[in-house]
Formats: C-alpha cells, structure tokens, sequence
C-alpha cells in the first residue's frame, strides 16, 4: 500500500485543493493571489484565468498542490455578465480607459454624427449585431491584454509605447443572451449612449471587452465594456465563491482536490493494484475510455487524470497524477 490507498496514512493532499474568490473591483488577479499567500500560509498559490481589475466575480485559485490542477481547467468555459455600452470607444476598451474620439470610428466622423447614428439604432439593430458575434469567430484580443507577443505581455508593450498589432483568434461564443437595452445620456461628457445588459458564455482565451469593441465597431457608434462580473468558471460559480475578508476570518479550501477532480471529469474506478500503479505513473491496459477521466481509489480517494491512448498500441496513460507515490 501507499498513501493514496491506505487511509492509516496521514493525507499528504491535505491543504491543497481550490480557493473560489469572488473577486472585488480595483485588484488585479496577482493582488487577489498576494492575499491568498498570507491568508494560507504559503507561496503555493496559482489562479486559472485572469480578471481584468475592473471586472469581479469567480476567480479560481490553486492552494498547494491544487496549483498543478490549475493547467487542466484553464480551457474550461466560462460565464459572465457584462454591460456594453455604445457610443463610444476606449483606449482600452473598457470603462478604464480614455475616450478615443469619433474619427476612430471612422475617418472624418465628429461625435455629433455619432450621437445621430446612435438615436437610429433599432433594438433588432443590435439584436443583429450580437448574433454576428455569437457561435465560432475570430477575435482580436484587446491591447491592453495578457495576451503575450514574442514573450512579452501586449499590455507591457503598450505602456513601453509600442504600436501593438495583435493577430485575431478563434474562440467560440456559446451563448450572448440580451436582458435589456438602455438609452440616455452622460451629462459629464455630453454624449448619448446605450448599455446593453448581457450574458456571456464563451470559451476560453474570449475577452469580453473586446466584444463591446467589435459589436460599437460594427454598428458604427464605437463601444467599450463598462461592467463585468464572471459568475462561472466550468464547473465552479459564485455559489462556491467567498470573498477575501471571509477567506482571512475562515481560511478554509472551497474544495479539497479530491471534491475539484470529481466535480470536473467523469470518474473511473480502480482497483488498489491500479490505482498504486497509476500513483507511480505507470500505464495499463486499454478498457475502453472516453476522454479524460478521473481515476478513483477503492477509499474514494482521486488518484489521477487518465486517458485513454488509440491505435495499434492503445493503453491508458497518466495526464496529471494528484497523488504521485513520491508524496
């Protein structure tokens, strides 16, 4: 028996797992990882896709050795519920950022003529314009990103004063749902606007700001993202969330690792023999399995991440193994 089998053992998991925070406003994700590090006693923290500081809501956040999961739960799909609003754009395309003026839009345009493009816009305009940018597109990430160029983040290159060109990429919009549709105006600036109250499901790698930006892009009025919250992290939400003031007065794990690689993949269960050669990254015989999956110990405990190879020598191999027998 190892410790992944034979529960006389002391747990070497215990501590590690998930942290759900529901992130506030005004703090980066490296901020809200800082937090964690005092709050957990340890410089074993890591976060699965990054919050703009603007943005809140689901930030999931690895503890010890739930920071090795993190790398196979970053494609997971995630929700959000955002506002758009159109009439302008912004540096950055978010409410962060400085209003470019009307002639970003389009040569030779003034904000007046914006604000008369703006008055003619139907709600089917709109409802239009949110189907272009739903199902299988191309986006362009924002500049002002995470997105890296020749190793470097486009947000650093920015700042350094580089014209930064960043080539589109494929993500999928699964779901852009429109709650309601404002109109009014900003008596500070003086211009018209309409917010549109949404919700986004999408892949991973979709930026939401830059979606207000294509769909202001394409209705001629410019548009930039004034609210955001994620509510949704694949599995994880803001049910299982807790912001840092309740994490510093209750430092508690929102799920262990065990309870975060049930709730994620499908499981397999496995006898003791299979689950101490999985623990040492051994490979079996093929059986037959769909994807990746979770192996399961006979004492309920998650071994391992498997999937199942195919062709002349199919065999089951080890994707991360959460109990290596070296623990």
């Amino acid at each position: 028996m190892n410790s992944a089998t034979d529960f006389s053992q002391p747990d070497p998991l215990d501590g590690s797992g998930l942290v759900v925070v529901d992130k506030p406003a005004g703090m980066t994700s490296h901020d809200v990882v800082g937090k964690l590090r005092r709050i957990f006693r340890t410089k074993k923290v890591g976060h699965a896709g990054t919050l703009d500081p603007m943005a809140t809501g689901v930030l999931v956040a690895g503890i010890r050795r739930g920071t090795k999961f993190l790398a196979h739960m970053v494609a997971a799909d995630k929700t959000y519920q955002a506002t758009i609003r159109l009439g302008a754009a912004t540096t950055t395309d978010d409410a962060e950022g400085d209003f470019l003026p009307a002639t970003t839009i389009e040569d030779g345009l003034n904000q007046e003529q914006v604000s008369v493009r703006l008055s003619g816009l139907s709600d089917d305009d709109i409802a239009a314009a949110v189907a272009s940018w739903t199902g299988t597109v191309e986006q362009v990430p924002a500049k002002v990103s995470a997105v890296k160029i020749a190793g470097k983040r486009a947000h650093q290159r920015v700042r350094e004063g580089e014209d930064v060109e960043i080539p589109a990429r494929t993500v999928t919009i699964n779901q852009f749902t429109v709650h309601s549709i404002r109109r009014g105006s900003d008596d500070e600036i003086g211009t018209a606007f309409i917010d549109i109250a949404c919700t986004v499901t999408c892949s991973s790698g979709t930026y939401i700001r830059s979606l207000a930006r294509d769909i202001g892009s394409d209705l001629g009025v410019g548009g930039h993202l004034t609210k955001l919250r994620r509510t949704h992290v694949g599995p994880y939400g803001l049910s299982d969330a807790a912001t840092l003031d309740e994490l510093a007065d209750n430092p508690q794990l929102s799920l262990s690792l065990d309870d975060a690689l049930q709730r994620s993949y499908p499981h397999w269960q496995v006898t003791e023999q299979q689950a101490i050669d999985l623990s040492m990254g051994k490979r079996l015989p093929a059986c037959g399995l769909d994807g990746v999956v979770v192996a399961i110990a006979p004492n309920g405990r998650a071994i391992a991440l498997v999937t199942e190879t195919t062709g002349a020598r199919a065999e089951i191999k080890t994707v991360f193994v959460a109990r290596p027998s070296t623990l």
